[in-house]
């Protein structure tokens, strides 16, 4: 895997900012020449620094605009509870995404419904029926204050510092907190 350059951080940071721009005008947003640009895109692709390309879409107009966090506590804490636990929440279209956490509870879930009644019944019909599932705390947002999918384009953790937990059976990998403390030192 080749480090990332300036170059290849601003495509980046282009990119995650507007997915459909056309290679013409990426190439000349980053003062590179179009197949060269085009090169490195792919690059960035399959070394997997882009997972894909998405629409952001409007919840207002989609009926979609009550959110709600739902902090989740489990009856165990085991690898079976927790694996059971992150694929049956990971098959529900309302939870928009879904936390493991440390502290006083297991999970924090971001829920996306219409209104109160819906939520009522996504939680009465879906999340309650878990066997897992000991206690939940809701608290609803009044206002969203700030809601991005950008991600700051930093020095890149190297993938031999990625720890090969699959989180969800998504393809995100979270990096290992001792060789984060090491790479710190």
């Amino acid at each position: 895997m080749k480090p990332l350059d300036a170059i290849d951080k601003r495509i980046l940071e282009i990119l995650q900012r507007d997915g459909r721009i056309s290679n013409a005008a990426l190439s000349a947003a980053i003062n590179l020449s179009p197949t060269p640009c085009l090169d490195r895109v792919r690059r960035l692709e399959r070394e997997g620094y882009i997972r894909g390309y998405h629409a952001e879409l409007c919840p207002e107009l989609l009926d979609s605009n009550f959110i709600t966090l739902v902090a989740v506590n489990l009856h165990h804490t085991s690898d079976e509870a927790f694996q059971s636990f992150s694929k049956s929440v990971a098959k529900f279209d309302e939870v928009m995404s879904c936390y493991m956490i440390g502290g006083k509870f297991d999970y924090i879930l971001k829920v996306r419904t219409a209104d109160m009644q819906e939520f009522r019944r996504f939680m009465a019909q879906k999340l309650s029926c878990m066997p897992e599932l000991a206690s939940t705390q809701s608290y609803f947002a009044m206002e969203e204050v700030k809601n991005t999918h950008e991600i700051a384009v930093r020095k890149p953790v190297p993938a031999s510092e990625f720890s090969d937990r699959n989180i969800l059976n998504m393809d995100a990998q979270t990096v290992s907190p001792r060789k984060v403390a090491n790479r710190a030192s």
